[in-house]
């Protein structure tokens, strides 16, 4: 919702207490028509100039308002991301929760579909996709595109988003989200990664949705079209948004200790939680049909529910680090499809309740999963297969993201009636 400057002006402590109205039964799996009417609270923190504007536009991030009794709305995913933090607090386990999220993205030159009466069609126009190779382009193609899997850190000319990326990059800095590094990935077709610095979890669910914005307008204003969709092309890797985290408290960080991989017990139970709650888990990091075309064997997608030092073909990775501060785990099998508020809220919920419980994960697996024997694959347990096993399993284990009124039943049950 856009409100001129002049309505904010007028009585600035009045509209950021009572912030604007809107309709809540316009928004799917969201407020009934007979109770439509929420607020949006606005967040002055989150304030930045929109850089894509032409008119000198101000964004705010809002909290989603219930005007019933004033208190964050139940299926507002920042407020329960506020209320996992609060949670945190409340348990007497930590203060703090870092996240740290990658989502990988592709950027293509155009996308075509449709599905018809008569007929059910897509295609994905790339210049830097190895099937372009022969395609006549007036007779000027010059070649030089990575090959199926060949697309992981090119120079130019294989790697030809430098530019749009270094644009995104200086607009991510400008709003304040701090970049760390950017690279061409994997998969053929232009797939991109721009690593950013980790944050509080509601803060860091912001600039992931900041994040989003800037990447996709940037690739527009490109004449390209940024997707975050986890498997646009068959056959060659995917996107994911692999999250890093922990939990810290007075300052220590809690995650560090001299057991596995220099992990504390405290962190071995937070994987335990994962590990235990993670095919529920899939239903909110993994939301979408397609989530599930990403998650298979041989293509660097986290399939396996295990964790280890450095081997990604575990679901749970613990990153190589020089020190204690930065020790942290990182969840390979959510993807970019996924809110943000709502998968980190429910990764921190999981791995609170391995503290709580002291759920052991069990030993590491430090072979490649992808290529055990079959008695030692049968052994290993695998995230859902399909969105609607990932949803029967939110409905049979939910218990854990209901503490401390987290997450609610109402919306455990609405979200899976709308999806």
């Amino acid at each position: 919702f856009t409100v001129p400057a002049r309505i904010v002006l007028e009585d600035p402590e009045e509209w950021f207490e009572n912030g604007q109205a809107f309709d809540g039964s316009s928004i799917g799996g969201w407020k009934g028509i007979q109770a439509s009417d929420m607020q949006l609270r606005p967040d002055a923190s989150t304030a930045f100039v929109d850089p894509f504007y032409d008119d000198v536009t101000v964004v705010i991030t809002c909290d989603v308002i219930d005007p019933a009794d004033g208190q964050g709305y139940d299926r507002d995913p920042r407020s329960i991301a506020r209320r996992a933090e609060a949670y945190l607090k409340s348990s007497g386990i930590g203060d703090t929760a870092y996240f740290g999220p990658e989502p990988e993205f592709f950027v293509f030159d155009g996308v075509e579909f449709e599905t018809d009466m008569h007929k059910t069609r897509y295609e994905i126009t790339s210049e830097s996709g190895a099937w372009a190779s022969g395609l006549h382009m007036d007779g000027q193609n010059t070649g030089h595109r990575p090959a199926v899997k060949g697309g992981y850190a090119p120079v130019a000319p294989i790697d030809c988003g430098q530019d749009l990326r270094s644009a995104m990059v200086n607009i991510l800095e400008e709003l304040g989200i701090e970049v760390e590094v950017h690279h061409s990935e994997v998969g053929t077709g232009s797939q991109m990664e721009i690593g950013t610095r980790f944050a509080t979890l509601v803060k860091r669910a912001d600039q992931t949705q900041d994040m989003k914005y800037v990447i996709q307008n940037v690739a527009h204003n490109f004449g390209k079209t940024a997707t975050f969709m986890p498997k646009p092309i068959m056959g060659d890797n995917g996107s994911g948004m692999h999250v890093h985290q922990s939990i810290w408290k007075d300052g220590q960080n809690l995650f560090a200790g001299d057991g596995y991989a220099g992990l504390s017990d405290t962190a071995l139970y937070y994987i335990g939680g994962i590990i235990k709650h993670a095919k529920a888990l899939n239903a909110i990091t993994n939301p979408s049909t397609n989530s599930y075309k990403r998650l298979v064997p041989h293509f660097e997608a986290p399939t396996k529910v295990a964790y280890s030092a450095k081997n990604r073909s575990a679901s749970i990775r613990i990153p190589s680090v020089n020190s204690s501060k930065a020790r942290r785990i990182e969840a390979r099998f959510p993807d970019p499809t996924a809110n943000p508020y709502l998968a980190f809220a429910a990764l921190l919920m999981a791995g609170l309740d391995g503290i709580q419980n002291k759920i052991h994960p069990g030993d590491p697996a430090d072979k490649n999963l992808y290529d055990l024997p079959p008695e030692e694959d049968a052994l290993v347990p695998t995230v859902c297969a399909s969105l609607e096993e990932a949803l029967a399993a939110l409905k049979a284990d939910h218990e854990f993201l209901l503490r401390g009124g987290v997450f609610s039943k109402d919306w455990i049950d609405s979200y899976i009636a709308f999806k």
